[in-house]
């Protein structure tokens, strides 16, 4: 069946089985959208995404997984998309849209099988007993793609011992940090290296957001036996931002009996979230001391020299040579996590080829120019937060963690007393920044670097140090 075509976008049937690849001038296409649309939005319908773009550029086709999908994006996306790849790629592009065919088998399987474990779930999702098990796992996300650094050590090392010995130590593995860091990455290099190990594992990477959707179908359609005998059936659940689950009943309850029935019979479970298992909010006391009960280990954003290799070695991945100064001045200029360094990167190398120019800082330094004068003009509290843990050699996590030593203590309230002289955020706001901190903690922070700042001349020193970096 043939899709009726649009101007500028057009619609063909099916495409070929293999994934598509995602080149540098669709991914900076999906970049800006990660920036215009709702973080919700962005994950359900553009990340899921993949495309191929001509030669020439004269054309694109996006793939989607089936034709409500590819009727909504034709709808709600298909014009902007159409414009986001003109601007980048400087000439008008035809935009198609194409169903990725799914594997034969899969189809005879799913066609016989009109109420079975995948109407519960997503509809890519077979049966367990006669199809291949889909894990929906990225094969390009691996141990050796992950450059690894002081930042992000202790997590990788943790997640190989559990890829290479599932079910023993560690278990839970509970993996937290920032947007941006390579956590859905370390948890798709688990599970490919457990199948790479285990070919017959049975291995299901999800975000909390769809496990929170099965449960809403179950729910629905009264299947709560096959979506148990599915979720218990797992070697290994790789769960991504497990922090969607607050303030959903229902789903921590069906999460909690995955967990202990997944332990029992010696699978593993790995997850993800922004803050360490007692800093969720809204999550029953019994699951976050399950999570608590394992490891639970955080990745850093990365240090310098850390981006400076991602830099050179992701420029490699597009066949270009990134000179190492260049790389220098891009890596000190963004600082906070590995998908905006990428999404530099795209924008350089884009540019270098648009105006047929060798990449130099001064190329560089032109094509972020919107970025710099962004960064430049805002300062963010999770900003003063980095630059504070750097200059007193801590981690960023204990800025926000219960910890009380002398030096994080004072570090956090040279980092309070900041957020409050250099942005709008209220006391509570900062406080919540914090970790959850009452706003009498940041006013009593504020009150005393501020006095000892008059006082004491090698304080007001690093202070002005500190200031002078945050302004740019």
């Amino acid at each position: 069946m043939i899709e009726a075509p649009l101007s500028p976008v057009t619609s063909t049937a099916t495409a070929s089985a293999s994934i598509p690849v995602k080149p540098v001038y669709w991914q900076a296409c999906i970049d800006q959208l990660a920036k215009e649309l709702p973080e919700q939005q962005f994950q359900t319908w553009i990340k899921p995404l993949s495309a191929q773009v001509a030669d020439d550029l004269s054309s694109v086709t996006i793939f989607v997984a089936n034709h409500f999908k590819m009727q909504w994006i034709r709808t709600q996306y298909s014009a902007r998309l159409a414009v986001l790849m003109e601007q980048i790629t400087g000439q008008p592009v035809q935009v198609e849209l194409a169903l990725v065919a799914r594997d034969p088998e899969v189809k005879r399987v799913l066609a016989s099988r009109p109420t079975s474990v995948h109407g519960i779930l997503s509809e890519a999702e077979p049966s367990q007993t006669h199809a291949p098990f889909l894990n929906r796992l990225n094969v390009a996300l691996t141990f050796d793609a992950l450059i690894e650094g002081s930042a992000n050590r202790l997590a990788r090392a943790a997640a190989m011992h559990v890829a290479n010995a599932p079910g023993h130590l560690y278990n839970p593995l509970f993996i937290y940090g920032g947007v941006g860091l390579g956590k859905t990455h370390l948890m798709h290099a688990v599970g490919n290296q457990l199948i790479a190990n285990r070919p017959d594992a049975k291995v299901l990477y999800i975000h909390a957001e769809q496990f929170v959707t099965d449960v809403v179908k179950a729910y629905q359609r009264k299947a709560f036996d096959e979506f148990k005998a599915y979720y218990h059936s797992l070697d290994l659940l790789l769960i991504d931002d497990v922090q969607f689950i607050a303030n959903k009943e229902r789903t921590q309850e069906e999460f909690f009996n995955a967990f202990e029935a997944l332990l029992a019979k010696k699978s593993h479970i790995v997850m993800t979230s922004d803050t360490y298992p007692k800093g969720l909010a809204h999550i029953t006391e019994r699951l976050v001391s399950r999570f608590d009960s394992g490891l639970t280990v955080a990745i850093e954003p990365p240090e310098l020299e850390m981006r400076v290799a991602i830099l050179i070695t992701k420029a490699q991945a597009e066949g270009i040579v990134m000179p190492e100064d260049v790389a220098f001045f891009v890596a000190k200029n963004v600082r906070s996590n590995v998908r905006e360094l990428e999404g530099a990167l795209r924008k350089i190398l884009a540019f270098s080829h648009f105006n047929q120019k060798a990449i130099s800082i001064l190329l560089a330094r032109e094509a972020l120019r919107d970025l710099l004068s962004i960064q430049n003009r805002q300062i963010s509290v999770e900003n003063i937060q980095k630059t504070v843990a750097d200059y007193c050699k801590i981690k960023i996590a204990d800025m926000y963690s219960k910890k009380r030593p002398a030096n994080i203590a004072r570090a956090r309230q040279i980092a309070m007393y900041l957020a409050k002289e250099l942005t709008q955020k209220s006391l509570p706001e900062i406080g919540e920044l914090f970790g959850g901190r009452d706003h009498t903690t940041v006013l009593h922070a504020v009150r005393k670097i501020s006095a000892e700042r008059q006082q004491i001349s090698e304080l007001n020193q690093q202070l002005h140090v500190l200031e002078q970096t945050l302004k740019g």
